[in-house]
């Protein structure tokens, strides 16, 4: 179920990726720092050709821009066979998770898939409700000592996905940080026919892929 990525192999690669201060100016490291508060409100996620001006410093991913808060950490999970599964954000609160796929034209993607991730949470021994948030359905999952929510956006021929997951005394914080997350996410579809579920190719920065690089480089 490559769509979920919530199962790992035990030969994928990890990196973290603890030095992206040195991309930001003020960055700290002990503290959760907002990125846009109220410029955000009732806005993003945007598509490539609506994204607004606004002078946000984003982490570009290829297919996805964030606005990566002042004092997190970023880890990278790579696949063996070389693309990068995922870039995780991580805060005192938990470790979120954005990811775009391609969908098709009408939309309507995130309601099938949230069907699908709920059955597989369930499976897996977690206990799963729904809830209605600032983007209509999500799924609110609790497994063992940790708290998920997920969110997600139909855009046009994309799917945003958007997880946190975090100790439950931090539910609040953990969901506030993930909807700004997404609010000031720009997704970046591309013209290129993808079947749909496919994740939209994550593309590592220069200074963070050299950093991997190099850690890897330093191994056994």
């Amino acid at each position: 179920m490559g769509l979920f990525g919530r199962r790992r192999r035990r030969d994928d690669l990890e990196e973290d990726y603890d030095d992206f201060a040195d991309l930001r100016e003020d960055a700290d490291d002990d503290e959760y720092q907002v990125v846009g508060g109220d410029l955000f409100d009732g806005a993003g996620p945007w598509d490539e050709e609506d994204a607004p001006e606004d002078g946000l410093d984003r982490l570009d991913l290829g297919s996805v821009r964030l606005p990566v808060p002042q004092g997190a950490q970023l880890q990278v999970e790579m696949d063996p066979s070389g693309p990068v599964k995922a870039v995780h954000v991580v805060l005192p609160v938990g470790q979120l998770t954005v990811t775009a796929y391609a969908a098709p034209r009408s939309g309507g993607l995130w309601h099938e898939v949230s069907t699908e991730l709920a059955e597989q949470l369930r499976a897996d021994g977690a206990t799963v409700r729904t809830t209605t948030g600032e983007w209509g359905l999500e799924l609110l999952a609790a497994l063992g000592e940790m708290s998920l929510r997920f969110v997600g956006v139909d855009g046009p021929r994309w799917m945003l996905r958007g997880v946190v997951a975090g100790p439950p005394d931090r539910l609040e914080n953990s969901a506030a940080a993930l909807y700004e997350l997404v609010r000031g996410t720009v997704v970046i579809r591309g013209g290129m026919p993808m079947p749909v579920r496919t994740p939209l190719p994550i593309e590592l920065p220069p200074a963070i892929a050299q950093h991997i690089e190099q850690a890897q480089g330093g191994g056994d």
